[in-house]
């Protein structure tokens, strides 16, 4: 069988798959399998490049950062954080909108991952949100968007992956994704204060106030300028840096924020080995299907491909480039599920301790609408 016809099969197999929710990961490697069958490659031959995938370093920095997001927040120290966004910016025209962006921000130099900054997010303030007012789209919408901060910020789990995989400087990556990640969270802000909704805005907090949050907060905002100056100074490397942060947390921040959850953080344990699975089968079936990709010339018939199809018009060839990769991320489930958790969540009972207790005493309290 010609390489050209294999290479459709398993694209298309990958494609119908994944259309139907079969998670990225299994899709791939049932491409691979169908693939491997078709040639003279051995099935060891495909487990060993699955391996050699994950067979990384730097990967090892992955479940620290997940690890720290899970630590702040199932110790519900993020609430803090939470707290000191709402009196830098909940006096400002969109109310919450405005707090969602900023607590976004902080957070996301903190976890790394936007899947754990749509959980957070929609656990506190989504309901909030809900009960000023704001549509349930428009919660679902800004909460989506403002968790690909995260993409971009350190400590990015995706820069981690793309620098481990790619053999690029993940350092470099950090520092390359700030700028962006700021602006991109000063752009939700602008949005939300020319064209979102009003919601409700609390008088502008005094300077005593804004003290005492930001000292409230100063144990958890540190972490980002442990992994960030750490790794920037080069003191520590990204996995090293992750292991502090942990350190840190455990040792000093819940302790002295929340000591009742010593005895739970076994749970945090378990919980980021969970989610760190989902990242390590994905790269590790990705290996193996770009090797066997590599193996079939798949690069070369695409090309090629497209050549003939563009007839060598440029705008032709990013067309093409372009439906190429829509296709095939259209189904990639994060960003599925991420708007639909977060419109579930508006609805959702909410843990006890979460920040909708911070603004339900606000509710009673002197609000004013633009």
């Amino acid at each position: 069988m010609p390489n050209s016809a294999i290479l459709l099969i398993m694209t298309l197999l990958f494609l119908a798959l994944g259309y139907l929710g079969v998670p990225v990961a299994f899709s791939l490697m049932a491409g691979v399998i169908v693939g491997t069958l078709l040639t003279p490659i051995s099935l060891q031959s495909i487990v060993g490049q699955a391996f050699n995938g994950v067979d990384s370093e730097a990967l090892m920095a992955i479940p620290f950062f997940l690890l720290v997001g899970e630590l702040m927040t199932s110790a519900n120290v993020v609430v803090r954080i939470a707290e000191l966004s709402q009196a830098l910016v909940g006096h400002m025209r969109g109310g919450l909108a405005q707090v969602t962006t900023v607590f976004s921000m902080f957070f996301s130099g903190m976890s790394g991952s936007s899947s754990a900054d749509v959980a957070v997010l929609s656990r506190t303030m989504a309901r909030p949100m809900a009960k000023e007012g704001y549509s349930p789209a428009f919660v679902a919408a800004l909460i989506a968007a403002a968790s690909t901060i995260a993409n971009l910020v350190p400590p990015s789990i995706m820069a981690v992956v793309y620098g481990a995989v790619g053999n690029v400087s993940i350092a470099g990556l950090f520092l390359a994704g700030i700028l962006p990640g700021v602006m991109v969270g000063v752009g939700l802000m602008l949005f939300c204060y020319f064209f979102g909704p009003v919601g409700f805005r609390r008088p502008r907090s005094s300077f005593r106030n804004l003290v005492g949050a930001a000292r409230a907060a100063a144990l958890p905002a540190l972490i980002p300028v442990i992994l960030l100056g750490g790794i920037m100074t080069g003191w520590f490397t990204p996995t090293e840096a992750g292991v502090v942060a942990v350190a840190y947390i455990l040792v000093v921040v819940i302790p002295a924020l929340n000591p009742r959850h010593l005895s739970l953080v076994w749970r945090d344990f378990v919980q980021a080995g969970l989610i760190y699975s989902l990242p390590l089968i994905t790269i590790a079936a990705a290996s193996a299907f770009g090797w066997l990709l590599a193996y079939l010339r798949g690069p070369i018939v695409v090309s090629a491909w497209i050549g003939d199809v563009s007839g060598g018009d440029p705008r032709a060839i990013m067309f093409l480039l372009v439906a190429v990769f829509t296709i095939v991320g259209d189904f990639i489930e994060p960003s599925r599920r991420s708007s639909s958790s977060c419109r579930s969540s508006i609805n959702s009972p909410m843990r006890p301790r979460s920040i909708a207790c911070t603004w339900a005493s606000c509710s009673s309290s002197r609000w004013r609408s633009a």
